[in-house]
């Protein structure tokens, strides 16, 4: 572990410019325009490597429920609303089998950041004992596939099938939905859960399409080419190969270690460094286990989870992983403040004390765990730790130990351009059989373009036009005009990012109950006031500054890449945080009478 640092040991006035101008270099006036979308010339980026195509004809039916996407959102709310008796659940899914960014991600090393315990959803439902800690990306994927056939959703599903149209039929009061695959159905509720990392993207690099080399996304993963497995197989067709991977977000400090080891040589191309901590990754105790495993467990995980690191008081630290270190380094730092110092401006100080001190140790573990040092000062991060995704690995720095392995840091301007047989970086170019671009996904793009499709509510008016001034919506899932649709995700609601899923469980299971009250009382639609959508709106707009990827940051996915997002209606959470929201969503639905929506016979 690093050792412990105080604020009182560095120049913090120097570190705040430090960051500024690392910041400050890496701004660029395109934003999200510096990416290319990946379609037509680039399409074949998005082929499927892992399942082939299934010829079927096309479906022209009736179900009561329809859910786009088959990710973790799809397959909670489609188990709820089994549990609910509501079997006639349809999910339509781009990949060949359930698992969303899991169906896709299957890099060598990927695995999950935050601890499988809270994070793999319905493992006391289904039985299921994480292995890991930090469960790796195979167990993720059968997690998804074992959802399935517990709750029988396999039976309706549409694999390989992307949404091109979805429209409220004003006249029959139901869902119309066309697909690229022919089909032609409705539904009288919709569920969308397309997830906010699902659309690939490539850096807009000069150049990019003059490789002559292998390339691919990191989300389709050629394991062809490479060698190896998702299991852990080494890469061995890397042997005599020269590689490059572009980025070092979360997804390349997980593969790297696998292209270091196998690659003859690997080249890291570095824009910006991300954070990595420690992850102390260890396996799971059967025995301890089942200690732990009573009646209701893993919500009581969840809850305590959430509770530790949104700073809510809690009687102990069950996960004790990074996310609940950085909470528990600001509430004590807060906690040395009297009450007469308990001011807003005095607590913001204690959050950035706690969190330079943080930083600190992060950048000094480079020095200790890299032998090359200029090497090490080039990994270190000058940001907030919130500023970008935090890493949290036990391997990657340790790879730049190896021999081929070479950071190739752009001092923030990322690669000059690509060429027939390489990549040039300050003039140089550094030839290469392969390039992987771990480039990311889309973020802050337009929501229809991210889906692929335009979702057209009552009167035909367009969700891309209803919310052409900022996201609105009751809770985060209910948006007025739209009868009967819903959104799962965690924008306008709990907002919570640190550990994703808790977000989807929650609107899963509010969903399930809202469409269940619906048919029992023979309702035919539900549909949020304009009045409850404005009065929540409202409300959201109390909510304190965020934390978590401001302006001040480096560039990124948190900040729409330096840009900042709109202020106004367009992002944040429930001012009072994610255990409050959660709290109050219980209550919102448990008392049946779920205040704001309209219930139409």
């Amino acid at each position: 572990m690093s050792k412990t640092v105080n604020a009182t040991s560095f120049d913090k006035e120097a570190l705040r410019k430090k960051y500024a101008a690392e910041r400050d270099k890496r701004i660029r006036a395109d934003g999200n325009d510096q990416y290319i979308e990946i379609k037509d010339q680039w399409g074949h980026y998005l082929e499927d490597p892992y399942i082939k195509v299934q010829e079927r004809e096309p479906v022209s039916d009736h179900v009561t429920v329809a859910f786009i996407g088959g990710g973790f959102s799809g397959l909670v709310t489609g188990a709820r609303c089994v549990e609910n008796g509501i079997v006639d659940v349809r999910i339509i899914e781009k990949g060949g089998d359930f698992g969303g960014t899991w169906y896709w991600n299957r890099y060598p090393g990927a695995m999950c950041d935050t601890a499988a315990m809270i994070y793999m959803p319905l493992l006391e439902e289904t039985g299921h004992r994480p292995t890991k800690k930090y469960a790796f990306a195979p167990e993720i994927l059968q997690q998804c596939r074992r959802i399935g056939e517990t709750y029988d959703l396999y039976n309706q599903a549409l694999f390989h099938t992307e949404v091109t149209d979805l429209s409220w039929d004003d006249e029959q009061r139901v869902w119309r939905i066309q697909t690229n695959r022919g089909d032609d159905f409705t539904a009288q509720f919709v569920g969308m859960g397309t997830g906010p990392l699902h659309v690939p993207k490539l850096p807009g690099i000069p150049g990019i399409e003059s490789f002559q080399g292998h390339s691919f996304h990191t989300s389709r993963w050629d394991y062809d080419y490479t060698g190896g497995s998702p299991d852990g197989l080494p890469l061995t067709k890397l042997k005599n190969k020269r590689v490059a991977i572009i980025g070092t977000g979360a997804t390349s400090v997980q593969c790297v270690p696998a292209l270091a080891e196998s690659a003859e040589t690997l080249f890291v191309f570095q824009r910006t460094p991300s954070s990595v901590d420690v992850r102390a990754n260890e396996d799971i105790d059967p025995d301890w286990f089942d200690g732990i495993a009573s009646e209701g467990w893993q919500m009581r995980w969840i809850e305590n989870f959430t509770a530790n690191q949104t700073g809510h008081p809690a009687e102990m630290d069950l996960v004790k992983d990074g996310w609940t270190d950085i909470s528990r380094r600001v509430r004590s730092k807060i906690s040395e403040l009297s009450a007469e110092e308990l001011t807003a401006e005095n607590m913001m100080r204690a959050y950035e004390d706690a969190d330079m001190e943080k930083m600190q140790e992060i950048r000094a573990r480079c020095n200790s765990v890299v032998e090359n040092q200029a090497t090490a000062e080039d990994l270190k991060a000058w940001y907030g730790q919130l500023c970008k995704r935090p890493c949290f690995h036990d391997e990657y720095l340790q790879a730049y130990n190896q021999p081929g392995c070479h950071l190739i840091d752009t001092d923030g301007q990322g690669v000059e351009r690509i060429t027939e047989s390489g990549l040039v970086v300050a003039g140089k170019e550094y030839e290469v059989d392969c390039i992987i671009y771990a480039s990311g996904f889309e973020v802050g793009t337009p929501f229809e373009r991210r889906n692929g499709y335009e979702t057209t509510g009552r009167d035909g008016v367009k969700l891309s036009d209803y919310w052409s001034n900022g996201m609105r919506t009751l809770h985060g899932i209910h948006v007025h005009g739209f009868p009967n649709l819903f959104i799962v995700q965690a924008t306008q609601g709990g907002n919570l990012i640190s550990n994703y899923p808790h977000n989807l469980t929650e609107s899963g299971n509010t969903i399930g109950m809202m469409v269940r009250h619906a048919l029992d009382m023979q309702f035919r639609e539900i549909e949020v006031s304009l009045e409850a959508e404005n009065a929540w709106l409202e409300l959201l707009k109390q909510a304190p500054p965020m934390m978590i990827g401001t302006t001040e940051c480096t560039p990124g996915y948190y900040n729409n890449e330096g840009k900042g997002w709109e202020a106004g209606l367009t992002g944040g959470g429930y001012p009072y945080g994610p255990v409050a929201y959660f709290k109050y969503l219980n209550e919102w639905r448990d008392s049946g009478e779920f205040e704001g929506l309209e219930f139409r016979s």
